[in-house]
């Protein structure tokens, strides 16, 4: 006898089958059961594609805020950034008394030294290979009010020429100071004053020396190293040692 159970019977067969089954007798959540898995598969790959931006993001961002900072390390001569710490700019600001001039800070970091100069009313140029630290440099000189006076330049120190300047600083380390030497002594002029933080030059003998320990700063004057004779009046700080 076929009634109604045996169709019911039949059509779950065909089913089971892989036919699959009419529509109508299936209920009714597994009909949009495939519509809701799409959905959420969507879903799931729109997350993914948002994280896999996110992390690849990041990754660019560290690498452009790094680079710049690791570079340096892998040169030949590698000069680290290393803030001036307020004894030592107080001690380069000694020594510029009476001085008349630019001034270049070699590798001048974030442009504390190019500031204070600029604040005592020497116009100020500031060298430094991270583009980071000379965009903040620039920023601080506009905060500090004398951005019209304290200039920065993305550059290596080998590849600038500083005839120009008669006053130069550095806060070098002692691997770079005999090539400095040479460059210096071939560029500068003979009333230049050349200025070392944390590290003397091999050969010149300073004409003054200021602070101590870490904070210590040489002078030395262009015409000294050269053997050029001076007035008298216009050697500041000559031959004495200020602490």
């Amino acid at each position: 006898m076929v009634g109604p159970t045996s169709g019911y019977d039949a059509g779950s067969l065909a089913m089971e089958g892989g036919r699959g089954a009419p529509l109508e007798m299936l209920p009714e959540e597994s009909r949009v059961l495939p519509e809701s898995f799409e959905a959420n598969s969507l879903k799931r790959s729109s997350w993914g594609l948002v994280v896999t931006g996110i992390v690849g993001g990041t990754l660019v961002a560290v690498y452009a805020v790094t680079t710049p900072f690791i570079t340096p390390a892998l040169r030949k001569v590698c000069l680290p950034f290393v803030p001036a710490t307020t004894k030592q700019i107080e001690n380069v600001l000694k020594t510029l008394q009476c001085r008349r001039g630019p001034l270049v800070d070699i590798g001048s970091g974030d442009g504390r030294v190019v500031i204070a100069a600029a604040k005592a009313g020497l116009p100020a140029v500031g060298y430094e290979l991270n583009p980071w630290l000379v965009w903040y440099s620039r920023y601080r000189a506009w905060q500090e009010g004398v951005h019209s006076s304290a200039k920065f330049h993305i550059s290596d120190l080998w590849k600038v020429t500083f005839s120009q300047y008669s006053n130069v600083v550095i806060f070098g380390v002692p691997q770079m100071m005999l090539q400095l030497e040479k460059k210096l002594e071939l560029e500068l002029e003979d009333d230049a004053r050349v200025i070392a933080c944390r590290f003397p030059f091999p050969h010149w003998t300073p004409d003054c020396v200021v602070g101590e320990g870490t904070d210590t700063v040489w002078v030395y004057d262009a015409s000294t190293f050269r053997g050029v004779k001076r007035a008298p009046e216009s050697r500041c700080f000559s031959s004495r040692s200020f602490k």
